[in-house]
């Protein structure tokens, strides 16, 4: 049997840890779980007038979502450089659709990334959100008739509406405005 390089099972065991963190932060998001996110951020990470580490990252987090109806972000094309055994940095692509007050958007980001090993687990250190766009619709893709999958490909599914928050504000909006089919 071939000598295992310890290093390289290091590196593709941080790079799994890593690539794993923007996926959970996705998760968060679409939870609105603001605990589940701040436990993914460094002690050391900084978030401005909101503070530092998990606490920082809570507060901006809840700020942020405030008038959140839903957000789901679609994770793509991650790249990962390992500086050194501790420390590494990276891009992650992300495509959100998401709703709220305002109304209906959809971004294209590009996040620029640094991470941290921290008591055994690889934790963003710091997030830069760069958006290549953002387009507001006119028209919310909510607010169409349930599409009662399978029997319609097209309408609104049953995922947004197991949520009690979104479900509430859906109804409101149907009062509000009749649907159009």
């Amino acid at each position: 049997m071939a000598d295992i390089d310890e290093g390289a099972v290091r590196d593709l065991l941080a790079r799994e840890q890593i690539r794993q963190l923007p996926v959970r932060y996705a998760s968060a998001l679409d939870a609105r779980d603001i605990d589940a996110m701040a436990d993914l951020f460094a002690a050391q990470a900084r978030f401005g007038d909101h503070g530092v580490g998990p606490d920082g990252a809570r507060s901006l987090m809840a700020d942020s979502m405030r008038d959140s109806v839903f957000a789901v972000i679609l994770v793509a094309n991650h790249l990962i450089e390992m500086d050194d055994e501790t420390t590494a940095h990276g891009q992650v692509w992300a495509h959100c659709h998401a709703q709220s007050a305002e109304g209906f958007v959809e971004q294209l980001i590009r996040y620029d990334d640094r991470y941290v090993l921290e008591g055994g687990r690889w934790l963003f250190l710091h997030r830069r959100h760069r958006l290549w766009f953002g387009v507001a619709h006119d028209v919310s893709p909510l607010d169409q008739a349930p599409a009662e999958w399978p029997a319609r490909q097209t309408g609104v599914g049953d995922l947004p509406l197991a949520d009690p928050l979104f479900a509430g504000w859906w109804e409101d909006r149907r009062r509000e405005r009749p649907s159009p089919h």
